[in-house]
Order: C-alpha cells, then structure tokens, then sequence
C-alpha cells in the first residue's frame, strides 16, 4: 500500500514539473485551413493570437512571437488578455508588434488587460466558472497598452465595425466586441447580414460566439478558455471557463452556419503558471473559398515543435 502510495505521489510531482517547466514554454505554432471565403475570391492567411499574459523577461515567449512574424500574415486579429502584469505594456507592446501584417492588425481587450490577477482558491476554479461581474484584482493601464499598440499601426475595435478591403475581394465586414466576460460587450453593434461577401468577429469570450453565429458572420475568433488549461486526454478540459460546450473549449468547429476559433492562448495567470496537455500556441487561419473543400475543415498542422 505505501508502494502504491508513493507512486502516486511521484507520479503527480512529475506531472507538476512537466506542466510548470516544460509545457507551459512549449509554444506551438498551428495551422488550419477553413474553408470561409466566398466562391472564387483568394485565400487569406490570418494569425491569431490570443491569452498572451505578458511578463517581463518572458524571452522565449517574446522569441515565439518573432518566429510568428514569419508567417507574413495577411491580417492579424489579437482576443485579449495581452498583459500578464501592471509593469509589462511597454514590453508588451514591443513583442506584438514584431508582428507586421500585410494589410492590418486588430485587437480587442479582455478581463486581464483592465484588471491584474489575483490569487485563487484552485479548487473553487475547477467546480466553475469565474465570477465575470465583480473583478477583483487592482485596475491594469490598459488605456497605455491600447495606445502603444494603436502608435504601431494596430486598430482596436471594441464594440466597433470596419470594412477591411483585401487584393481581390470587395469589402470585409468586420465587427469587434468589448469583453463579454465582464458583460462590456455591445451586441447592438454587430448588423445582420445583407450581403454574401466576407463577415469576421473577433471577441475575447466565446460566451457571444452563438450570437454571432445567428447574425450571419462567416468566421468568429476568440480566446479566454486557455483551452482548459489543464487537460485529460481522452476526456478534454477540465474547466473552460465559457458557457460553452467543453468540446469547444479550443480549436475549429462549426456553430449554427460559422466557423469558430477558440484559441488556447500563450500565456497563464501568474498565480497557477501550468499548462497541461494543452501546449500554449498561435494559430494562422488559412481561409478559402468554401467549394475548395466543402463545408470540412482541413485538419491541422503544427509547424513549430520547438519546446525553447
């Protein structure tokens, strides 16, 4: 009995030291085709990053990024939670921004950028979701961090639309909300469709996915679930922090005619720094026309394996 206990114990230290030492610094850099685009109209390549949780120091996570840029994007759409402390705009701003698309570069905002983190009970955050009205922690400059990033070219677009026009296309619609995790998201401003061309939301929470889905968009992008975060194989996160199926806690799927991407961000809370069977990662969205594979996804590729 005492063997059996003790491997147990070893068993769960090593998970803990493979989870805060290694994962959590594993970036991964993932691929998937959607097929999106109106018939007849050219691809489009979109990076997508999200939960960066910014530090100073993070050197990988910054070198990461830079492997990113390489990508030459033809749009970058950015979902929130870029700072990871009160200290780290300036070296947030500097490590985005290595990032230059072809045409133009979105962001919305999420919880962590207006509030830090604060310490929490681990075993109250696994039987729920956070309490998404009553942020708690000390007020983050997020007006600094937002103008940093606008000085480098990058458009913030909560609860706003743009038309975005792109080498082939007519005019893309695009609309953007304020974090729906802290109920600061305006649905009002997004319109139903009126026409075929291309429609794309960016929001943090997916918690407004559906909603968007139901007002035509082709393809809704976001973050906020971490991807669980802490994941069972076979069984998939443990939490999600969204009002979301656990299924959709990261990835591509298909909800009510769009497509949704959850992506499962860079970064952690400070205060539980694990990652765990849920590598962090950037996704690039290779859009397509729509008869170029059906209404199917292709599956995804990783292109960067590099754990440093």
């Amino acid at each position: 009995m005492l063997a059996v206990l003790l491997t147990i114990i070893g068993v769960g230290l090593a998970c803990l030291a493979y989870a805060s030492l290694v994962e959590r610094n594993w970036f991964a850099l993932r691929t998937h085709r959607v097929p999106c685009l109106p018939t007849g109209t050219p691809a489009v390549r979109v990076l997508h990053i999200s939960d960066l949780h910014f530090r100073r120091g993070q050197r990988r996570k910054r070198a990461f990024l830079a492997r990113c840029a390489t990508t030459n994007p033809d749009l970058v759409v950015g979902t929130g939670d870029f700072l990871g402390g009160a200290d780290a705009v300036e070296a947030t701003v500097d490590a985005m921004t290595q990032i230059r698309p072809r045409t133009s570069a979105f962001f919305v905002l999420g919880s962590n950028d207006y509030y830090g983190s604060t310490p929490t009970n681990p075993f109250k955050y696994l039987v729920g979701p956070s309490n998404r009205h009553k942020p708690k922690g000390r007020p983050n400059p997020w007006r600094d961090l937002v103008a940093g990033l606008q000085e480098r070219g990058w458009r913030l677009i909560n609860n706003e639309t743009a038309n975005l026009t792109l080498d082939g296309f007519g005019p893309v619609d695009i609309v953007g909300l304020d974090d729906p995790h802290l109920r600061r998201d305006d649905l009002s401003v997004a319109s139903p469709r009126s026409h075929e061309g291309f429609r794309l939301a960016i929001v943090h929470s997916p918690d407004a996915a559906p909603a968007l889905a139901a007002l035509g968009y082709d393809l809704i992008v976001c973050g906020h679930t971490h991807g669980g975060q802490l994941r069972v194989p076979g069984f998939g996160a443990l939490v999600t922090n969204s009002t979301l199926p656990r299924t959709m806690a990261r990835g591509l799927h298909r909800l009510d005619g769009a497509w949704l991407h959850v992506s499962a961000g860079m970064g952690t809370n400070p205060y539980a720094p694990v990652r765990f069977a849920c590598r962090p990662e950037a996704c690039l969205l290779e859009l397509v026309p729509r008869e170029e594979t059906g209404t199917q996804a292709v599956p995804e590729r990783m292109r960067s394996k590099q754990r440093r």
